[in-house]
């Protein structure tokens, strides 16, 4: 197989990093790429703001800030997602509800989030799974209905598209992006938010930068980090960001010819192609068997996973505490609610093959090979 860990770093990346070595301004406050990324981002999106940031988690947190939930407030997120989906919302003491997911997808599913919306709950935060969109139009309808934010988590769905040609990050008040090492374009670790609210973005901005408010001189309005993105991080984020099109165009060319060659086999339930970004290549397994596989990928070279997670985040060991110090705070008496469809999907039937722009038409025949063989032997054992 090709290298999993395959990137599209080269000369564009060195020459960016040679250009703001030797203007001697690496930090972003006084330099000019990380203003020139927010705007290249900006028009990508189609949005009045965009604010780059130290991490994938930083620009999370930042959309947490921008919910401004009390303590103790509720913000509704997926079991299936990385611990940086929810990581921000202890971090301002709020607390997570989980909801459960599409058993299709492994994305939230609406109705499951609609029946824990309740007085306490102030946000909605839903996760393009592996870079296929969520159900962003449905959720976005519930939490405007209940007075509530919806923040899109699009570390995994740079440039997944939405029904009428929208992108993934442009239907809740705030979408949050990663440059982290493994996403489809990366400066290492390094983040992204975008919005068209103007007092979201100040809030957003002055967080990120110790609530500093530059404008009035040395004064610090409102509580706040450092969570600046450096020269270096944003030169090279710049020229990967204008690698982003060929990426994605090259990951859904052998993503489709994987889809076809794969077509009715027992099962197998496919991912929907529609919108899809493939950071990853999901299948799942009705029947079980999502170990199994992963395995015979792995022994013939390819890099695959079952499950995703160890386990769902609504089953993490983090729940039951300390959260800070010897404080059990804001989680007492917390017990996440089970999430039955989530915790089948990592325990039995998801499994996640590592996708890249390298892959050719021979790493796909590969895989089809060897996911056929399994369903041919699961059935001839009447599995």
């Amino acid at each position: 197989m090709a290298d999993p860990e395959g990137r599209t770093l080269g000369d564009e990346e060195v020459a960016a990093l040679e250009r703001v070595i030797r203007s001697g301004m690496l930090n972003s406050v006084w330099g000019t790429e990380g203003r020139a990324l927010e705007r290249e981002m900006a028009d990508l999106y189609g949005s009045r703001h965009a604010i780059a940031c130290s991490s994938g988690t930083a620009a999370l947190h930042l959309s947490v800030v921008a919910a401004a939930p009390d303590p103790g407030d509720e913000i509704i997120a997926t079991p299936i997602t990385d611990f940086g989906t929810v990581a921000p919302i202890l971090a301002q003491n709020a607390v997570p509800v989980f909801a459960d997911v599409d058993p299709a997808d492994g994305n939230l599913d609406p109705g499951a989030v609609a029946a824990l919306i309740g007085p306490r709950t102030r946000a909605i935060m839903a996760v393009h799974l592996f870079g296929a969109p969520a159900k962003v139009d449905e959720l976005r309808a519930l939490a405007d209905e209940h007075g509530l934010m919806l923040i899109e988590d699009t570390a995994q769905a740079w440039l997944t598209e939405l029904p009428g040609g929208r992108f993934a990050g442009t239907v809740g008040q705030v979408g949050a992006f990663s440059l982290q090492q493994w996403k489809h374009i990366t400066c290492g670790d390094g983040g992204l938010v975008i919005t068209q609210d103007d007092a979201l973005a100040r809030r957003m901005r002055l967080f990120s930068d110790k609530g500093w408010d530059r404008a009035a001189g040395r004064s610090h309005a409102s509580l706040g980090l450092n969570y600046r993105m450096t020269e270096l991080q944003a030169a090279v984020a710049r020229a990967q960001l204008a690698k982003l099109p060929g990426v994605l165009e090259a990951r859904r060319r052998t993503a489709v010819q994987l889809l076809k060659a794969l077509q009715g086999l027992p099962g197998v339930r496919l991912p929907r192609p529609e919108g899809h970004a493939w950071w990853l290549f999901p299948l799942v397994l009705p029947g079980g068997g999502a170990g199994e596989l992963a395995g015979q990928l792995r022994a013939a070279g390819i890099p695959a996973q079952a499950g995703y997670l160890a386990e769902p985040l609504n089953r993490a060991p983090v729940w039951s505490g300390p959260i800070y110090g010897g404080s059990p705070y804001p989680l007492e008496g917390y017990a996440p609610k089970a999430c039955p469809e989530a915790e089948r999907l990592v325990a039995e039937t998801l499994l996640v093959i590592d996708w890249n722009e390298h892959y050719t038409d021979e790493h796909v025949a590969l895989v089809a090979e060897r996911v056929t063989d399994w369903s041919s032997s699961r059935s001839c054992i009447g599995h």
